[in-house]
């Protein structure tokens, strides 16, 4: 059985653009965006895979990544399931925030913490452990059930929602999670072993 599962963090957005905490504020892909939710598409379609059902948030960057994904797979009509659960972590009061002006107001190293600590949230907004607190039994409910029947999933989603799914899948603890980067448009394969821990892993980098 092949149980396959493969995550793609949404192209850039005009929020990373401008250098802007996006959380749950809604931008659009930029051109350049939109470019690498094609060549995701691309990459994916260059080792044949085809999929049986795809989710991805309730955020307009994800969801026009995962359209040219699949228009690019000739899957246009794939059933998508859409859910909060999978938007990126919620910035708070830092949201719409330059990021250069943030560590102006609040100092280099506030800033640093409520960016790259596991459990210290900005304010008004949610840690990194938060945000798993809601990505977590979404995954262990909604996405990994189909996967585990044999169903090959996709997932398009966000930078920090997909780090908090990362560390179930792929067992990281808090310090290792903190220094795994996602780059916009990249997917990455997994298959899962019978035990729903990860047989092999691909990046697909251009």
């Amino acid at each position: 059985m092949d149980r396959l599962l493969v995550l793609v963090r949404h192209g850039q957005s005009d929020w990373n653009l401008k250098n802007l905490f996006t959380g749950w504020r809604d931008p659009d892909l930029t051109e350049q965006g939109v470019a690498e939710a094609s060549a995701a598409g691309k990459r994916l379609k260059a080792l044949d895979l085809s999929f049986g059902l795809a989710f991805t948030s309730e955020l307009t960057r994800a969801q026009n990544t995962l359209k040219l994904i699949l228009g690019e797979l000739g899957q246009p009509d794939l059933t998508t399931i859409r859910d909060l659960a999978l938007n990126e972590r919620d910035y708070g009061d830092l949201s719409g925030l330059n990021k250069d002006d943030a560590r102006a107001k609040w100092g280099e190293e506030q800033v640093k913490i409520w960016r790259r600590s596991y459990d210290v949230p900005p304010p008004g907004g949610e840690s990194l452990k938060d945000t798993g607190a809601r990505v977590w039994p979404y995954y262990i409910f909604n996405i990994l059930p189909p996967v585990m029947r044999g169903e090959k999933v996709l997932v398009a989603a966000h930078g920090n929602s997909l780090r908090a799914l990362i560390m179930a899948l792929e067992g990281l603890t808090p310090a290792e999670i903190l220094e795994r980067e996602l780059e916009t448009g990249v997917p990455i394969v997994y298959r899962l072993n019978a035990d729903t821990t990860v047989a092999e892993k691909k990046v697909l980098k251009g």
